[in-house]
């Protein structure tokens, strides 16, 4: 049983829900066996949304950490457009003045 299989199952579950909730519920629903199974592994906490269940059974999004984020480095130069890149008004120097 994958994560959209888990949270299929658990459309209906009133929340938010405990973990030993969220187990009665998968008990009495068919196929529920493969779910507690699942279940079972998850924290034991209040879970406000199915897809927080899912996410703990089956990760998707990336944990936030803020450990080993590289330091941003210094521009290596005058950005593309130069003094027009930054909102300047420049005169572009391919415009030849006729006036």
């Amino acid at each position: 049983m994958n994560r959209a299989e888990l949270q299929s199952l658990l459309v209906g579950v009133p929340l938010p829900a405990s973990k030993d909730e969220l187990i009665a519920y998968a008990h009495v629903q068919r196929d529920g066996a493969r779910a507690v199974a699942l279940l079972e592994r998850v924290p034991e906490r209040s879970y406000r949304a199915i897809q927080d269940v899912g996410e703990e059974v089956e990760q998707r999004q990336p944990r936030r950490s803020d450990e080993g984020a590289p330091t941003p480095r210094p521009e290596s130069d005058l950005p593309p457009g130069g003094a027009a890149y930054l909102g300047r008004e420049v005169e572009p120097i391919n415009v030849a003045n006729l006036s």
